[in-house]
């Protein structure tokens, strides 16, 4: 047997009502609560998987932790490979040299971001070349001055596999006529494609000995880059590293890289929260408007149960049951929705795409070029908990006026 504070409260959020006014105040609510809640749910999934997304795509090819000298450039990068060996959380390893320059061809001219690379040592510490779309890696040999452009560097020179395109190199050569620029012709050998515009866009590849002759860098490497086994311990396991090299390197992990941009987008996130939360709030809160209406409505039957025997507590159970009645309603199915377009959205953005005919993101608008999203129980649960509490303390002022309501006034004129 129900309680009978249950008991009423659910009698009255089943009848009809004959105010219709009050009625449709009560599914405004509802629907506002369902709105915000579905809302609150899919936006902060999408903004975890554009996060971890956008990580993931980073790491494809940053380095977990880069060791590089203070002036630039490691010397004899053999000898600090050996002494950080030994550290359990380096996996792998590898030199690379790193500079910027123009590349050509015909008329067209773009800035590139330089790497030399050794492929068979790349493949151990990044998953560039696992994202090779055309030709193969494996042709990145020493002396052979090939290169790799990423797809939208390429698109924007206008050259294919096998053509010729011209590298000028930042540093030039002093000659009798002056300081002329360094030039080399590479062939393209393959094109990766890793959906992050600003790395398919500014990107190119050449294996590490001609980027040492091409940099005039002789037996001198950038640095080293390393992956670790856990990712996330990155910042942890960078001082460790500075610590073993006895602070004599400059020591940067992954995070560093983008720290600005990390941080940027977890304010982002918070911010949204925080407004999408006020949606819901509003519309949590026009359950006071709801109920003060449902309470001046019901003053007689209220007069008669408190001449019947029932305490004001009681009285404010009922209303409070009856308005939070409204809100759990509006957030199971506020939940239930926000959790299916979660599951689904990386197939509802296509097809909304398709249906209206446009690009909803585009790709030289935003960093990446699909949409994930990364649906996480936890914060599933701190948007229901969060619409329960506001939808609960929206209850207690008019459930309170409920419970002061007078019997002998409030039948006077009955």
């Amino acid at each position: 047997m129900p309680p009978l504070e249950l008991f009423i409260g659910l009698r009255y959020t089943r009848a009809k009502r004959r105010n219709h006014f009050i009625s449709f105040i009560s599914m405004t609510s509802m629907a506002g609560i369902v709105l915000g809640v579905w809302a609150l749910i899919t936006v902060m999934s999408i903004m975890n998987g554009f996060h971890k997304d956008l990580r993931d795509r980073i790491l494809f090819v940053v380095s977990h932790i880069t060791i590089s000298d203070f002036d630039g450039y490691l010397d004899d990068w053999k000898s600090v490979s050996d002494r950080i060996s030994s550290h359990p959380q380096v996996q792998a390893q590898a030199p690379f040299v790193l500079g910027q320059g123009m590349i050509t061809k015909g008329a067209r001219v773009t800035g590139a971001l330089i790497r030399g690379i050794d492929a068979d040592q790349e493949r151990a510490v990044s998953e560039v070349l696992n994202h090779i779309v055309e030709g193969d890696p494996d042709a990145l040999q020493s002396g052979s001055f090939g290169i790799i452009l990423g797809k939208n560097l390429a698109r924007s020179l206008g050259v294919s596999l096998g053509e010729k395109v011209t590298v000028v190199a930042p540093n030039g050569k002093v000659t009798p006529a002056g300081l002329l620029p360094r030039l080399k012709r590479f062939t393209v050998i393959g094109l990766f494609e890793i959906n992050m515009y600003e790395y398919d866009s500014g990107i190119a590849l050449i294996h590490i000995d001609d980027a040492a002759k091409l940099l005039s860098l002789e037996d001198k490497v950038t640095g080293l880059r390393l992956k670790l086994n856990d990712v996330e311990q990155a910042r942890r396991f960078r001082i460790e590293i500075s610590r073993q090299l006895n602070d004599e390197f400059r020591v940067r992990d992954w995070t560093m890289e983008h720290a600005n941009f990390f941080r940027a987008l977890e304010i982002e996130k918070r911010v949204v929260f925080i407004v999408l939360l006020l949606i819901i709030a509003v519309a949590a809160f026009n359950i006071v408007s709801t109920l003060v209406m449902i309470v001046t409505d019901k003053q007689a039957d209220v007069a008669i149960l408190r001449t019947l025997g029932m305490s004001p507590a009681s009285i404010m159970k009922v209303f409070m049951i009856q308005g939070s009645i409204i809100g759990v309603i509006g957030i199971l199915l506020g939940g239930v929705f926000g959790v299916i377009t979660s599951l689904n959205v990386e197939t509802i953005i296509p097809a909304l795409e398709n249906f209206f005919d446009t690009e909803l993101f585009p790709l030289d608008v935003y960093v990446i070029s699909d949409f994930p999203a990364d649906m996480r129980w936890a914060d599933v649960a701190r948007v229901i908990f969060a619409a329960l509490s506001m939808s609960f303390l929206a209850t207690i002022y008019p459930a309170w006026r409920a419970s002061k309501v007078q019997p002998a006034e409030a039948l006077r004129y009955e």
